[in-house]
């Protein structure tokens, strides 16, 4: 029976909170790297202090792991954060590093998508063996962008943009699944079982909350609106699917 801990970055966010127990309930304890100190926490769940930007505190976090689960992120920055972790699983005795990442990353041009593509990079040539999945945008984000819009009297849509969200569930299953598992490489991508154009899930938002906006389509310029529009975001073909619906997590959040 394996007793070395896994460590999780991001262990306390949307997706951690999900892994981490699908990682206790298989029996490891778990190690979670946290920028704010926390309480001393028990049944099998250790915090750890550290700032991957800052590269502080991340060696005493790998120290007697075999095993990283990457899930920390933000919209700038992952790129530096990944190569400090990386830095400190490749000087540590890590055999497993598990990341996750966005569909699109390397097809779509944003400054947020390039350091995911550049963390991907970093892991993959690290020298220690890695698993790298990539899936869509989460239900959550899906919901905050609809939030956000409909607060506008008008709601400016960004034509032909469609997004495939997921389930944060069905993606910690996955990735508990790959965590416990041996080093695969970048395995097949991880989207929702629908695509969407967005407008649509502006309105069924706006349904669900009783509302009336009207849509305003606004064109997607340049390389990035070339990009959405021709569905560099989705995973159509060979790729793995999510079950829990849009519409299913649209009425279990706002009931």
């Amino acid at each position: 029976m394996t007793t070395t801990p896994i460590l999780v970055t991001g262990g306390t966010g949307t997706l951690g909170r999900h892994v981490v127990p699908l990682l206790r309930a298989a029996g490891r304890s778990v190690r979670v790297l946290s920028r704010q100190r926390r309480e001393p926490a028990d049944d099998g769940v250790e915090y750890v202090t550290g700032d991957l930007l800052a590269g502080t505190g991340v060696e005493p976090a790998v120290a007697g792991v075999h095993t990283v689960l990457h899930l920390a992120g933000s919209n700038k920055g992952d790129d530096v954060a990944t190569a400090n972790l990386v830095r400190a699983a490749a000087a540590a005795d890590v055999r497993h590093l598990v990341v996750i990442s966005v569909i699109g990353a390397d097809t779509v041009p944003l400054g947020f998508l390039r350091t995911k593509l550049a963390a991907e990079r970093a892991v993959a040539d690290s020298g220690v063996p890695w698993t790298v999945l990539r899936a869509a945008q989460f239900h959550d984000l899906a919901l905050t962008m609809a939030k956000a819009m409909a607060k506008l009297p008008v709601v400016p849509v960004p034509s032909g943009m469609r997004l495939q969200p997921v389930d944060a569930r069905d993606v910690a299953a996955r990735l508990a699944e790959l965590t416990l598992g041996a080093p695969a490489g970048r395995v097949p991508d991880l989207a929702g079982p629908t695509v969407y154009p967005l407008a649509d899930l502006v309105r069924s938002y706006l349904t669900a909350r009783t509302k009336r906006r009207p849509l305003l389509p606004i064109p997607l310029p340049g390389k990035a609106g070339h990009a959405y529009r021709t569905g560099a975001n989705l995973a159509l073909e060979g790729a793995d699917h999510g079950t829990r619906t849009w519409e299913a997590f649209l009425s279990e959040t706002l009931t």
